[in-house]
């Protein structure tokens, strides 16, 4: 009988030996490669990035990365989300090499190519790990999409358009002004 790889799982020792000249995440032991991102994603994620600093840094309430910087929930579950938070309260989570966790607030920006991956096995993947809040945007729907953590799933706050504020529920006091950021 031959005996196939099918069932191997790789680790995050795996992952540290994977080639620096592309991006990979690993999602149940399994790699995967990550496209880059377009121009109007990377501008989409500058506007998301840039508001949320400001917020952050004028209420000193945390700390806001943004891909490439993994986030290791499990020895078989290394992603690199587009944007992270952590509040101040948990940056004990925060190491020089990687975030050790679920952090507060993970965005999404969807690809193409990898969209499905993006909405669902990451939104199962969050969910699994406990992120409080995950935001999904669409580029082509020009739609930011807020999802809290239940205990059943994450349950839709909002699906905000292009024209409209967005409001966090776990960021108060939060307003990002949309058409800046899908302009």
């Amino acid at each position: 009988m031959i005996k196939t790889l099918a069932n191997v799982k790789f680790t995050y020792q795996d992952y540290l030996h994977m080639s620096e000249d592309k991006r990979y995440e690993l999602i149940e032991g399994e790699f995967f490669m990550v496209p880059s991102p377009n121009e109007y994603h990377q501008r989409i994620s500058r506007e998301l990035e840039y508001a949320l600093l400001s917020y952050v840094k004028k209420n000193k309430s945390g700390f806001v990365y943004d891909a490439p910087f993994d986030v290791v929930f499990s020895d078989e579950d290394v992603v690199q989300p587009d944007i992270i938070y952590v509040s101040k309260e948990r940056k004990n989570i925060i190491t020089k090499d990687n975030i050790q966790g679920a952090p507060d607030l993970i965005v999404e920006i969807l690809s193409p190519k990898i969209g499905y991956r993006d909405r669902e096995i990451k939104r199962k993947l969050y969910f699994k790990y406990g992120v409080k809040e995950f935001w999904i945007a669409d580029p082509v729907k020009q739609t930011i999409e807020v999802l809290t953590l239940t205990k059943n799933g994450y349950k839709t706050e909002n699906v905000y358009p292009a024209d409209a504020i967005l409001y966090s529920p776990l960021l108060k006091r939060l307003e990002i002004d949309l058409s800046l950021v899908f302009s």
